[in-house]
């Protein structure tokens, strides 16, 4: 395989598969100096890690971090971060039931043609969500290292689960109350009505997607690299590597082609402190594939989970005859919750990445004597 590394200065490689010993990342390109230890990592990990509550799959795992390198007494030394994640916990009988029989919505038959049946199958190995996980530990690096140099930083939540939508809540509430509740939605009383209605589907078999949104602050003007690495591009490319993702939009985003350039472009005015701001945020803080120094908006779409337990339709490989299928196992009825602290890590890593490649972050870091 290829397609395991993002980035260009600050590269993140993950590995692992779900079912096997472990996974884990390498992160390059880490300036030295940045304090770091495993519970800067382990923090962020706790976020998404399974077996949380009722909505997620109750596959326990503890995901507890272990960095190898890259690390010396408490800081970073430039050199690539090694950091993996004991799997503890899988199942992988039912996946060999179910090897020659490709689950819909799931990878297995185009993985199955495009590796000669030779991938690891046992719990979607590199295609399951579980390798969000080696994302989230760049991503923490990520997040520490923006905010530490720049003060940068980012937020996401859950603004849909279904039909239940909380629109955009203002962003203090959403900064403090994003991680209060099981589905990660910032307001109490809408959390509640989604986490019904995943239940709700969980009892009949079935799934929902939903809508992250992310925010991004303290962005300088100028960062991203038109034409090909434009901050638009990069960001949806990281994104659109969460399994489910399957949407993405920036600012006003599809409601944007609804409007007039009247209504939908935003009039630069002065700030209270002098500096030029736009009166709105219809570009989502990107123009030209440039930050414009506003909030970056972005909302990306989860379809609905894969794995049901549903009767369905589909192939048996070797009879080459339809059949039907009922995927067993443990499983997220809705994957959108433990997307959120996935989301704020790969912007970070993006945002840091070029942060770096404008050297608007030094080589060194620490301020030590």
């Amino acid at each position: 395989m290829t397609g395991n590394t993002l980035g260009e200065q600050l590269t993140l490689t993950s590995f692992g598969e779900s079912h096997g010993k472990c996974i884990g990342m390498v992160l390059d390109g880490c300036p030295s100096g940045l304090p770091l230890s495993e519970s800067d990592l382990q923090s962020e990990l706790d976020k998404r890690k399974p077996g949380q509550s009722i909505i997620t799959t109750q596959r326990k795992e503890e995901d507890k971090v272990e960095i190898l390198s890259g690390i010396f007494n408490g800081y970073t030394t430039s050199a690539p971060i090694c950091a993996i994640i004991w799997n503890k916990d899988s199942d992988s009988r039912p996946y060999d039931v179910l090897k020659n029989s490709p689950r819909p919505g799931h990878a297995d038959y185009p993985a199955f043609i495009k590796y000669g049946g030779y991938a690891d199958y046992r719990g979607s190995g590199r295609f399951s969500g579980r390798l969000t996980a080696t994302m989230v530990m760049g991503g923490a690096i990520a997040q520490k290292l923006l905010k530490y140099s720049l003060g940068i930083e980012t937020i996401a939540y859950t603004t849909q689960i279904g039909k239940i939508n909380c629109n955009s809540p203002p962003y203090e509430q959403a900064k403090q109350n994003r991680y209060s509740n099981d589905v990660r939605c910032p307001i109490p009383e809408i959390a509640q009505k989604m986490k019904n209605i995943i239940l709700d589907v969980k009892k009949n078999g079935d799934s929902l997607g939903g809508i992250v949104e992310s925010i991004s602050t303290g962005l300088p003007v100028g960062l991203g690299e038109p034409i090909f690495s434009s901050m638009e591009s990069d960001l949806s490319k990281a994104l659109f590597s969460i399994p489910s993702v399957k949407a993405i939009e920036f600012g006003s985003g599809f409601s944007g082609a609804t409007l007039k350039g009247s209504e939908n472009n935003d009039e630069y005015v002065l700030s209270d402190d002098n500096r030029i701001i736009t009166k709105t945020n219809n570009s989502g803080g990107i123009l030209g594939g440039l930050t414009n120094g506003m909030p970056l908006v972005i909302r990306i779409g989860f379809k609905p989970a894969s794995s049901i337990a549903k009767k369905q339709k589909t192939v048996d490989l070797i009879t080459n005859s339809e059949c039907d299928i009922i995927v067993p196992g443990r499983h997220d009825p809705c994957v959108v919750p433990r997307a959120v602290p996935v989301v704020e890590s790969l912007v970070s890593l993006v945002l840091a990445d070029h942060a770096l490649r404008w050297r608007l972050i030094p080589p060194v870091l620490s301020d030590r004597k």
